[in-house]
């Protein structure tokens, strides 16, 4: 299985390469290869995951202070 990472990234790609014309128009016809709305969504939400567990990953550390300041 993709990490949520991977996901992010395959999302991304897949966003570049709308935005770069997967969309044919021919006459009064638009043709769009993928949704663009659904491929952001997606990204969204895989972004998300991801976000999450790196914060998660990054609370598992506390830091102490043995100072000795009494």
């Amino acid at each position: 299985m993709a990490t949520a990472q991977e996901m992010v990234q395959f999302y991304t790609d897949a966003e570049i390469a709308v935005l770069k014309g997967q969309r044919v128009r021919f006459g009064d016809r638009d043709l769009t290869r993928a949704d663009l709305e659904q491929i952001r969504a997606g990204r969204r939400e895989w972004q998300g995951l991801l976000d999450r567990q790196l914060r998660a990953g990054s609370a598992r550390f506390a830091t102490a202070d043995f100072g000795g300041t009494t």
